[in-house]
């Protein structure tokens, strides 16, 4: 492995062969200005990741605290990585890209710069993501909703209740044949204040890339 100039590594970290962090960005505006690539406390790189180093445009890229990065996964400039998230083999993750805590993102799946993917994601294998992903759900490999991460959020403790408040909002979002910001109205005036709902209309209500596409029912002759 090879640890470049600016990285600052947290406790416990193990860092496998030929990962490479705080590499120089791969960005053309970059001067060889001084920044850094910071990584929290318990994360697990595996074989040939790359992590880059921020740029001027933020000065660092972070990835959080009890993170698997599978092999040949890389991490552009000034991109932030949460918590407890799982990035599995071959992943490309592009620069300036938030990615919350507690997601996973399937193999050899690619994000777009820009892109901001919400707490309890879980991303498809094979992905081409353009849009952001809002928290909680299942993101198809064709850049649509395929569903809740119930399997995943039932394994973090989310109870019953929290799960189905979670499904009526994203029944709403997604499934209800309306454009998303007369979605999050509704939403918002018909089901019960949550952190969840408020979680999920405000992330909706923000997104500059705007999000991923709703629900397409497949067609039974298929």
């Amino acid at each position: 492995a090879t640890i470049h100039d600016g990285a600052r590594i947290g406790k416990n970290c193990k860092i496998h062969s030929f990962a490479s962090i705080a590499c120089t960005p791969q960005d053309l505006k970059f001067k060889g200005e001084v920044t850094t690539a910071q990584i929290g406390d318990n994360c697990d790189i595996r074989e040939c990741v790359t992590i880059s180093r921020g740029t001027a445009s933020t000065g660092t890229t972070i990835i959080g605290s009890n993170n698997l990065i599978m092999a040949y996964a890389h991490v552009g400039h000034d991109s932030v990585i949460g918590n407890n998230c799982v990035i599995v083999n071959g992943v490309s993750i592009a620069g300036e890209v938030h990615v919350g805590d507690w997601v996973v993102i399937g193999g050899h799946s690619a994000i777009h710069q820009w892109i901001h993917i919400g707490d309890h994601a879980m991303i498809q294998g094979m992905s081409g993501v353009t849009k952001d992903i809002p928290p909680y759900i299942t993101a198809s490999n064709d850049d649509h909703y395929a569903g809740i991460n119930r399997t995943g959020l039932s394994r973090r403790g989310f109870t019953h209740e929290q799960i189905m408040a979670i499904h009526d909002v994203c029944r709403i979002l997604f499934q209800s044949d309306l454009n998303y910001l007369n979605a999050c109205d509704k939403a918002e005036a018909e089901l019960p204040q949550s952190p969840e709902r408020d979680y999920l209309i405000d992330f909706v209500r923000s997104s500059k890339r705007g999000c991923i596409k709703p629900y397409v029912k497949k067609n039974s002759a298929e």
